[in-house]
């Protein structure tokens, strides 16, 4: 359990690189700012992950992005998925 607890805690800090984008819509960082939430929430992760990988998946197909940006919410995607 400890060793999902880390790959969350990875996650939760890629998050947050990609929020320091400068390019970052506002809505998008709001939206990674909720699977943060859900990443550290009370319930069970396989609950909260399975909600974050809803909210990601929604975030990727945001047309405001940029498409580097996109890979990179992919990329969060499939270490959701690996949990």
């Amino acid at each position: 359990m400890a060793d999902m607890n880390d790959d969350v805690k990875g996650i939760i800090a890629s998050i947050g690189e990609i929020q320091t984008d400068a390019a970052m819509p506002k809505n998008v960082k709001e939206k990674l700012n909720e699977v943060i939430g859900l990443l550290k929430g009370t319930d069970e992760n396989s609950i909260n992950v399975s909600k974050a990988l809803d909210k990601i998946e929604e975030i990727a197909d945001d047309s405001n992005l940029q498409p580097y940006t996109r890979t990179q919410i992919w990329n969060i995607a499939s270490l959701l998925e690996s949990l």
